[in-house]
């Protein structure tokens, strides 16, 4: 096997995994009852999710320089906790109810 073969392999799975943790992201925004839940489900898969596609592309794309790659995955691991943050304070500055077990709460 060539290095070249074994990059795109690598990228593809790279790609895949992120494409599976987008997935996961969706339907947790999709289903979880809260905005508190589903600012988690966003800050954790879209996470993941973004920082796979961004390495499987680096991969699979020869021409792109990897400080790029690595500059957009910093920037993404400092925008979307942030931004999953801000949501949760905006819903609770605006008193919004959260989900529990036993029912809603607040």
């Amino acid at each position: 096997m060539t290095m070249s073969l074994v990059c795109e392999i690598a990228g593809l799975l790279f790609v895949l995994g992120g494409l599976f943790f987008l997935f996961v992201a969706a339907v947790g925004v999709w289903r979880l009852p809260d905005v508190y839940c589903r600012a988690h489900a966003l800050g954790k898969a879209m996470t993941l999710g973004i920082i796979l596609l961004l390495v499987g592309y680096g991969l699979l794309v020869s021409e792109v320089p990897w400080w790029k790659v690595v500059l957009a995955i910093l920037f993404q691991l400092v925008g979307i906790p942030v931004a999953s943050h801000l949501l949760c304070l905006i819903g609770y500055r605006r008193r919004v109810r959260r989900w529990s077990a036993r029912g809603w709460i607040g």
